[in-house]
C-alpha cells in the first residue's frame, strides 16, 4: 500500500485494538468494522474508519491523478483532539478550527439581510417625500 495511507491504517488499527468490541467482546478487529458491530465501536474509531475509507479511494480517483493522495498525518490528529480545535480526516485544513466561538446564549441575533434592505429602502422613501 502507498504511504499516503498507512499512518490513518496504523491509527485505525490501534484504535481497534483498544475498543471494547475488541478488548471485551473478544471480536476480531475485521468483524468489529462490519455492519453490526461497526456502530458500537468509538466515534473516534468510526471516524478513522471513514477516513481511511476516503484515503483508499483517493488514491484511484482520477481527479487527483496528478496531485496525488494527501496524506494525513495521526499525530495532527492527536494534537487537535487534545487542544480542542476541530479537525479534518482527510486533506486540507482543519474543518472546524478558529470557526466556533463560545457564547453563553445571549448575544443579540444579527439581523436578516431582508430586514437591512428593507430598512434601507423604507429610509429612501422618507426622504423622497421629504
Amino acid at each position: 500500500m502507498p504511504s499516503s495511507c498507512k499512518e490513518i491504517r496504523a491509527a485505525l488499527a490501534q484504535c481497534l485494538q483498544e475498543s471494547e468490541c475488541v478488548m471485551v467482546q473478544r471480536h476480531t478487529a475485521a468483524e468489529c468494522l462490519r455492519s453490526p458491530l461497526a456502530e458500537t465501536l468509538p466515534t473516534k474509531c468510526q471516524q478513522l474508519k471513514k477516513g481511511f475509507g476516503e484515503c483508499r479511494r483517493g488514491m484511484i480517483d482520477m481527479r487527483k491523478r496528478f496531485r496525488g493522495n494527501q496524506p494525513i498525518t495521526f499525530k495532527s490528529l492527536d494534537s487537535s483532539e487534545q487542544s480542542g480545535e476541530g479537525y479534518q480526516l482527510y486533506a486540507g485544513r482543519s474543518a472546524f478550527a478558529g470557526s466556533v466561538r463560545k457564547t453563553d446564549g445571549n448575544e443579540p441575533e444579527p439581523q436578516d439581510w431582508r430586514e437591512a434592505e428593507n430598512e434601507k429602502y423604507r429610509k429612501e422613501q422618507e426622504a423622497q417625500k421629504r
